[in-house]
């Protein structure tokens, strides 16, 4: 007779046999035998195991893939379950389940029972089998367990037909009269899939049917704001015909109980369309052409059609693909993805595939846990939730074949439409994509876009003004829409005026006119621009110069080198004029069309050396507002000796710590293109010396790819400059970078360069540092014996230069590798000294690391409520400095502790917290403790013992 096992996928992965769970091992086993429940009674290729086990595979998946699967097969052996279910087939692995055993196949059969019911009219049937299936769910399914984006793909599709019967299952209790009882159920999946307007519409029905439309009115208006705000889309007609009924107080029944099971769609229906264009003409031979390639799109076998749209700036490609979208959206029911790549950007601040792909799993309502942490496994994941649909997606203003090929699906069922300047020839090559090129306007076609936004008569009356106004603008689109948005703004006014109006401008601005119809623009945005005061005008044309992608008032009053208070109500005029727009209070950005005219009127009416003025006193701002951030921060850090601000500079006052990490939570992204411009524009100290200052900041945010992008400008810089000491920095910069990224070869080639560097400088204290960060690198690697031995060299370097603070600095470290020797009462002899010295110097941040390293000495000597102590003082600090990974590597320890002392509430509390960080800083560390709280779930908890890469 067989071993019955129960096999539980519809949550946390368990296995239990005989009344007892089935302990299944580490992560990387246990996601092995959850691909193959997923796939029960299949072979499952090694292929498909290492896809989904590793982001990225060892060098032998395969001898892995063996070994878990022995360990799985030997763990069920012990638990009295038949080992033998798992076969070793020629093609892979199957795992054999038997019926009832598997909840994932018990709630389908349910479900087909329910639907069964449904067609045979039996609704209270239908509803109990529904409810027994629901009941099937402990959570998210595989919840706690590394997946690769194979099996998330499965997964996602698995959670729809959960959603889909959830529907269902409300939809007919409501039509047996029960909308009480699924008010509750419905509330919790609003918030939970908040973009998913059926849950949305039977909950708005089920409130009105209970009774309370008063509440379902309110539900319509939060999921319409959430729509809004989150996707830029308003709800969909179903969802709006039924609030037009409920407001009219209209009897609204329950959709009815469908005859047939619906088809499985994707996680979410994103709508991420902009709005259509108002008044849109013409065009309609390349509506016909995107038309014809839509009709064809069955023909070309297992390709992905694309289109491309190219022509010059301001031809209207954009208004084009987004118009052509809203008409055959009905044809893409999954939803619609859309993105602007700024591939022309004029501050070179183009999206990467990585950067929008993200934005794509975002919008398909991807968990952030789920998301992997390589661009590479987050494309597979893309084109895995596009597989098998039908979406349609946009790619706005695309540079080069480079930034789109990552993005195109992978398999057949969706269209892309590409937008770009060029012709992407490339494209059109290797991709077999479809060329449609716009050109300018035909007269007529540009006469019917301007009786379109001005109405016909006004047009008609005019012909003349309309035929100069055209001219003028030379049928350019974008060009066309400005004249005719003057227009309408000011419908007393002849056209006749306007017309005169564009031709004096023109003639004023000839400079600008370089053969390109685009050019023509100019005199368009120049009407705003010549109603400013003068201040404001220059105001204006300096922004251009600014690093982007946007300004904050205190960086604007340095570029102009004017008083924030002057600064303030110039950029209110320039906001009224329309030319920037305060996006966020007290920060301002502008469209790249107006950075582009802003930056070449500064170079026709300012001079060379008022503009790099203005440049450097912008840098200044930045690099002198950074250092006091963080020195705030962290006021023992090594800080650079920088001169004086220029003239004008106005740095922003920052009081505390809470400030300097706002600040630079704000200016993020401005401080990195900030070194990027300072490196291309010449001001190569200020690119390594900011670079270098914001090492603290990138680390405790762990950004540590933007760490080592500055650093490699950095070391550029220094390079340029011939300045070894800053050339130093720069290697020891990379060295960290590196080792945080896990690239340990790379870290330790930039430490031992800049070791010599500070040798040949002759440096102690820089040596010093070279020495603790190589000794991390071998923690790393856990040689922890010649770690001690850097650590040391480190505290004899600093005794030698009579630097207490890296002496303190060191002494942890040795006590550190001493604990993970397996000394912990040397480490406790050590640390302690290095404690009492912090404490005297008030030095907290090397106080927090040694609290923490303390915690762990304790905790390994049978110590646990000193070691509880320990780690909650070291979080309290870390938070204090913001530094979220050592917040979360922290609460990891913490959770260790409480589980040794055998409070495992506690230890679950530290290690979700922990997770939670992890997860949002897209660290690898998550793993670690997910791992542990599944063990926990499952009864037990085994600590890996892995460190943290040094104290």
């Amino acid at each position: 007779m067989r071993s019955r096992v129960e096999l539980r996928v519809l949550g946390p992965l368990e296995v239990w046999h005989a009344g007892a769970s089935v302990s299944l091992g580490g992560p990387r086993q246990r996601a092995v035998l959850a691909a193959l429940l997923v796939r029960a009674n299949d072979v499952v290729t090694a292929q498909y195991l290492t896809e989904v086990v590793w982001e990225t595979p060892p060098a032998s998946p395969e001898s892995n893939i063996r070994t878990y699967v022995a360990g799985l097969r030997q763990r069920l052996h012990q638990a009295g379950a038949d080992g033998s279910r798992l076969v070793t087939e020629a093609g892979g692995y199957l795992f054999r389940v038997f019926p009832g055993e598997l909840d994932m196949q018990t709630f389908s059969q349910l479900i087909d029972r329910a639907r069964q019911a449904q067609d045979e009219a039996e609704l209270a049937r239908a509803a109990e089998c529904y409810q027994q299936a629901l009941g099937l769910w402990r959570g998210n399914p595989l919840d706690g367990l590394p997946v690769g984006a194979r099996l998330w793909a499965e997964l996602a599709r698995l959670e729809e037909r959960h959603l889909s019967a959830v529907e269902q299952h409300a939809t007919t209790r409501m039509a047996l009269g029960e909308h009480d009882g699924v008010i509750g159920e419905l509330r919790r999946l609003v918030l939970q899939h908040p973009f998913r307007e059926n849950l949305w519409s039977r909950l708005m029905l089920a409130l009105s049917g209970a009774g309370r439309p008063a509440e379902a009115l309110q539900a319509f208006q939060d999921a319409r704001r959430v729509l809004r705000d989150e996707l830029g889309a308003e709800p969909g007609r179903e969802l709006q015909d039924l609030h037009q009924r409920i407001l009219r107080q209209e009897a609204v029944a329950p959709p009815p109980v469908p005859r047939a099971a619906p088809p499985a769609g994707p996680v979410t229906v994103p709508r991420q369309l902009p709005a259509d264009v108002r008044g849109f003409a013409a065009r309609a031979a390349e509506l016909a052409r995107l038309d014809a390639i839509l009709a064809s799109t069955g023909e070309h076998g297992t390709a992905v059609p694309v289109c491309v749209v190219s022509g010059t700036a301001g031809v209207g490609k954009t208004a084009l693909a987004v118009h052509w979208a809203h008409r055959v959206s009905d044809r893409f029911p999954d939803g619609q993805l859309y993105v602007n790549l700024r591939g022309f950007d004029p501050t070179g601040a183009t999206m990467s595939p990585a950067e929008a792909v993200r934005g794509f799993l975002d919008a398909l309502a991807v968990r952030p846990d789920r998301i992997p942490a390589s661009p590479e496994a987050q494309i597979g994941l893309y084109r895995s939730l596009l597989a098998d649909r039908r979406m349609l997606v946009v790619l706005d203003n695309a540079r080069d074949i480079e930034q789109v090929r990552p993005l195109l699906p992978g398999a057949p069922g969706s269209l892309v439409l590409v937008t770009s300047r060029n012709h992407l020839t490339g494209l059109v090559a290797a991709e077999g994509a479809h060329p449609v090129t716009l050109d300018l306007l035909t007269v007529a076609d540009a006469r019917e876009m301007l009786a379109r936004r001005l109405g016909t008569d006004r047009v008609t009356g005019e012909p003349q003004a309309v035929d100069e106004i055209i001219a003028s603008c030379a049928r350019l689109p974008l060009a066309l829409a400005v004249a005719g948005a003057r227009a309408d703004t000011h419908p007393g006014f002849p056209l006749g005026a306007l017309a005169r109006e564009l031709r004096d401008v023109r003639a004023g601005l000839d400079v600008f006119v370089i053969g390109d119809a685009a050019t023509d623009v100019r005199a368009i945005l120049s009407w705003s621009y010549r109603t400013l005061s003068p201040a404001a005008a220059r105001l204006f044309r300096l922004l251009g110069l600014h690093p982007g992608p946007d300004t904050a008032a205190p960086a604007a009053a340095s570029l102009a080198g004017l008083p924030p208070h002057r600064v303030r109500l110039l950029l209110a005029e320039l906001a009224r004029a329309h030319l920037v727009v305060e996006h966020a209070p007290g920060r301002y950005s502008f469209h790249d069309l107006l950075r582009a005219y802003a930056a070449e009127l500064a170079v026709e009416w300012d001079s060379e050396p008022d503009r790099r003025a203005a440049v450097r006193r912008v840098l200044d701002h930045y690099l002198h507002t950074a250092r006091d951030a963080c020195r705030l921060l962290d006021p023992h850090r090594e800080l650079l000796t920088v001169e004086p601000a220029e003239s004008g500079v106005d740095c922003q006052p920052l009081a505390d710590r809470a400030e300097a990490r706002l600040w630079l939570a704000a200016e993020h992204s401005v401080l990195l293109a900030t070194i990027a411009r300072a490196a291309s524009g010449g001001f190569d100290t200020h690119a390594w010396r900011l670079a270098w200052i914001l090492v603290d900041h990138l680390d405790y945010g762990g950004r540590y790819h933007d760490l080592a992008v500055t650093h490699l400008t950095a070391l550029e810089a220094a390079r340029r400059l011939g300045d070894r000491r800053a050339e130093g920095y720069a290697q020891r910069g990379l060295g960290g970078a590196y080792a945080q990224l896990g690239q340990l070869g790379q870290a330790e080639t930039h430490y031992c360069l800049a070791l010599d560097l500070y040798a040949e400088l002759e440096d102690p204290v820089g040596q010093a540092f070279v020495q603790l960060g190589l000794g991390r690198v071998l923690a790393r690697q856990a040689r922890y014996a010649e770690a001690r031995d850097h650590a040391e060299q480190a505290f004899e370097l600093n005794r030698a230069a009579l630097n207490r603070i890296g002496q303190a600095r060191a002494l942890n470290g040795v006590g550190w590798y001493e604990a993970q020797l397996g000394n912990y009462r040397k480490a406790l002899v050590h640390c302690q000294q290095a404690l009492l010295l912090q404490r005297a110097l008030a030095d907290r941040r090397g106080e927090a690391n040694t609290l923490h390293s303390l915690g762990y000495a304790h905790q390994h000597l049978g110590s646990h409520q000193h070691a509880v102590a320990c780690y909650q003082e070291a979080r309290e600090l870390f938070a204090g400095f913001g530094d979220q990974y050592n917040v979360a590597d922290t609460l990891g320890y913490l959770g260790d502790a409480h589980d040794a002392a055998g409070d495992a509430g506690a230890a679950g509390d530290a290690w979700r917290q922990a997770l939670d960080i992890f997860v949002e800083i897209g660290h690898s560390d998550a793993e670690r403790i997910r791992a542990r709280l599944s063990r926990l779930r499952a009864g037990y908890v085994e600590t890996d013992g892995m460190p943290a890469a040094g104290r």
